[in-house]
């Protein structure tokens, strides 16, 4: 079974986290050693794919088709899509020669 791809939400939450929370842990730290930047990197790393596994996944959409019954109250009749006021077809064949 494949595993699932990430939705663009999930993938923004997770990015945003990784950003500002490596911002913010840099700043209130105040560190200035390698090792201590890459724990923070790891933590930020790591709090941005909680963040991202949190998010609720997409749910395949469903659409609704309508289909006309074909009994006796089958209701009005479909108009045409170019049933529209007469000679317009015409003005607008002129309008763009």
């Amino acid at each position: 079974m494949a595993m699932p791809r990430p939705t663009v939400a999930q993938l923004a939450y997770g990015s945003l986290t990784v950003i500002l929370s490596a911002f913010a842990m840099l700043l209130l730290s105040r560190t200035t050693s390698a090792g201590w930047i890459a724990v923070v990197a790891v933590v930020a790393l790591a709090l941005g794919l909680l963040v991202a596994m949190t998010v609720p996944a997409g749910r395949p959409r469903t659409v609704a088709v309508h289909r006309p019954s074909t009994g006796a109250g089958a209701g009005p009749a479909p108009v045409s899509v170019g049933a529209g006021a007469p000679g317009r077809a015409d003005e607008v064949r002129r309008h763009a020669a």
